[in-house]
Order: structure tokens, then C-alpha cells, then sequence
């Protein structure tokens, strides 16, 4: 079974991400799997979906905003944001817009080209559990956490700046 970074701490994944249209047409047919379907998939399918005894998440593209799934981000166990390659950052301004303009207390979760160096950041917009490229080896990604013991910048985790902190 893959292993992803959850809260702090190597987790089992118990979700499948369904990434083509292949995949789509058998895991659905199973359906006790937690599925991670792309938006569009969502968005043409979800009552089907939402039949399914197993969960179902969605992921969105960097280019896809957390808008485009109405209100149904409310029912959502788990939600993904893609990073397709490391330089893209537009994930985090999703993130931050689920956790703090809509209020998302699901699974916020970091799939694509993810690493190391990324993490401590992703955590501050939001983010809490981290599905790492292949490479990358997880426990040494965990120690990514502790490479600051603050932050300056208000944030999703810390909402008041620490110069506000201070005083």
C-alpha cells in the first residue's frame, strides 16, 4: 500500500487516485475504493458517485479553482490540489482559499511533483496531508516541519502575524 504524509506522520493512503479514463471505468465499478477524481469526472458524474458505499475526493489542476465545485466542496472528505511541476505554486492560493474564505475542514491534500522543500510552506497555506513524487523519501521529508519554529507572515495555521505575537 502507497504512503503519503498525513498530520505529521507517515500514513497508510487509503485513497486511489483515478487520473485517466481507463482507471475511471474499473475503480468505479468497485465500489467500496476511496476514489480521487478530477474535477470534470466530479462535475459529469457526481450523483453517481455519490451512490458509491466507498468516499470519493476530488482534485483539482493548478488551473482549476476551488469555485468550480459550487458548493459541493461542503460533502468532501478529501480534496487535491495538483502541483505539476515544482515552480507552479497556484495550489497554494487554492489552498488558502478553501481553508480560509470557505471554511474546508476536510483533507486538504498535495499530489504531483511534491517535495521536501515545499512542505513547511504547504502546511502554513493549508495543506495536510502530502502525497510525495516518487523520489522523495518520506522520512526525511518529515524533518521538512521543523525547518523553522515560526513563522512571520499571518497563515492558515498561525492567523495572526508574529510581530502581533510579540507584543
Amino acid at each position: 500500500m502507497p504512503k503519503l504524509i498525513r498530520n505529521g506522520a507517515i500514513v497508510d493512503d487509503q485513497w486511489v487516485l483515478v487520473r485517466d479514463t481507463v482507471e475511471q471505468a474499473e475503480l468505479l465499478a468497485s465500489a467500496t475504493n476511496n476514489l480521487i477524481v478530477p474535477l470534470s469526472y466530479w462535475l459529469e458524474h457526481r450523483e453517481s458517485l455519490r451512490q458509491r458505499s466507498g468516499k470519493t475526493g476530488v482534485w483539482l489542476e493548478s488551473n482549476e479553482v476551488p469555485a468550480a465545485l459550487g458548493d459541493d466542496w461542503r460533502a468532501l472528505d478529501l480534496i487535491a490540489l495538483n502541483f505539476p511541476v515544482f515552480s507552479d505554486g497556484r495550489a497554494y492560493s487554492s489552498a488558502r482559499e478553501l481553508r480560509l474564505n470557505l471554511g474546508y475542514k476536510g483533507e486538504l491534500r498535495a499530489i504531483g511533483d511534491v517535495l521536501r522543500d515545499q512542505l513547511f510552506y504547504m502546511s502554513r497555506c493549508g495543506f495536510d496531508a502530502f502525497s510525495m513524487r516518487a523520489d522523495q523519501n518520506l522520512e526525511i521529508a518529515l524533518g521538512a516541519f521543523k525547518d523553522f519554529t515560526d513563522g512571520y507572515q499571518a497563515s492558515v495555521d498561525k492567523p495572526v502575524p508574529l510581530f502581533r505575537r510579540r507584543s
